[in-house]
């Protein structure tokens, strides 16, 4: 255990070094070392959780969830659910908060879309205008979502990406893991990344990591399964052939969510669902166009049920909302705003509001 522990304050140190500066890092680095010499963490002294329900619901409670999936989809709007058995999706929407408009960006191309949602600013802010991966160009300057859930609560993440485009993105950090795959390995498929995330999970918890020391599972997995979008835009969106990439990304939602209900963390976690372009899209990037909507859904610990959001929602907020199911204070450089209206609870007010609120009261 003090081990483990030790190795976590030690890769915490390097985060801090790469964004903070090297005081910081010289003291996760001290801090290693009295791990090592045996003193009792915070950690070691907290109450044993209690055992978990087994309810189906997906949300026994509603504090904070301790783990979020994002699930990024392409060419899936409300007409999907029409046009074949989407039964995972389905179960989101019926038993979660949704809504079918949330704004996305322009120009509304594969790559602008997934910085903005990731970085929580629109594309004038992030500059990410361009769809395919570029050397030259560098990563996007951060933070992201990824660098937020680190710093502010130590929390890991794990993205899981089908399209090489996307490599723009994917940051080497201490604290997120990536793994992609796309059109350039034919074999890349929903159900090719669903096996990506079952070794993945597999490795976590066989206490042997995953290329380097995977500590723990991740708290917020991120997920992208563009399938019906490319074939939507192939062969029709009235094709058998788009019928079966909604059914292939539904079972592939399902397998990821069996997953979790296996390893007992689906009564902690909060699944959120969107797209980074809906069904029947039009011509990407077309200058004055108005904002492509996309469907927006949350499902799971802490959710309202059965919900139909009223508030605009736009796929910036993604970030700002996940940092909230996490309890988690979100940075006002972000344009990124938390989706209030979904939760179940009022988010708590910070020590002492209530307090000062009296006192301007009088």
């Amino acid at each position: 255990m003090g081990h483990s522990r030790a190795i976590d304050v030690w890769r915490r140190g390097l985060a801090l070094l790469a964004l903070t500066g090297r005081r910081l890092w010289v003291l996760g680095l001290i801090l290693a070392g009295v791990v090592f010499l045996g003193l009792p963490s915070a950690e070691a002294k907290r109450p044993a959780a209690a055992p978990e329900s087994k309810g189906q619901s997906g949300a026994p409670s509603t504090g904070p969830a301790e783990h979020v999936i994002l699930i990024v989809l392409e060419g899936v709007g409300q007409d999907g659910l029409k046009a074949g058995p989407m039964p995972t999706l389905s179960r989101l929407v019926k038993e979660g908060s949704v809504t079918w408009s949330a704004a996305a960006v322009i120009p509304a191309l594969r790559l602008p879309t997934m910085a903005s949602l990731l970085m929580g600013v629109p594309v004038e802010k992030h500059g990410v205008t361009w769809n395919s991966f570029d050397f030259a160009r560098g990563y996007p300057r951060p933070p992201t979502v990824f660098d937020y859930l680190d710093l502010s609560g130590g929390k890991d993440s794990a993205i899981f990406f089908m399209d090489e485009s996307l490599y723009q993105l994917a940051k080497p950090e201490p604290y997120t893991d990536y793994q992609m795959c796309g059109p350039l390995k034919p074999e890349c498929s929903p159900e090719t990344v669903v096996h990506y995330i079952r070794d993945y999970f597999r490795k976590a918890t066989s206490g042997h990591g995953y290329g380097h020391a995977i500590l723990s599972l991740p708290h917020f997995l991120v997920v992208h399964l563009p399938q019906p979008g490319r074939v939507g835009a192939v062969s029709g969106w009235d094709s058998r052939a788009y019928r079966d990439a909604l059914r292939s990304v539904d079972s592939a939602m399902g397998s990821i969510l069996g997953l979790y209900r296996e390893l007992g963390l689906l009564e902690r976690t909060t699944v959120l669902v969107t797209a980074l372009s809906s069904d029947r899209a039009g011509k990407p990037g077309s200058n004055g166009a108005s904002l492509p909507r996309v469907p927006w859904i949350a499902w799971g610990v802490g959710i309202k049920v059965g919900h139909v959001i009223e508030q605009p929602v736009s796929i910036v907020d993604t970030g700002a909302t996940v940092m909230r199911v996490l309890g988690l204070e979100t940075y006002t450089e972000w344009d990124s705003r938390a989706i209030e209206e979904i939760f179940s609870m009022p988010k708590p007010a910070p020590s002492g509001t209530a307090a000062q609120g009296d006192r301007d009261a009088r």
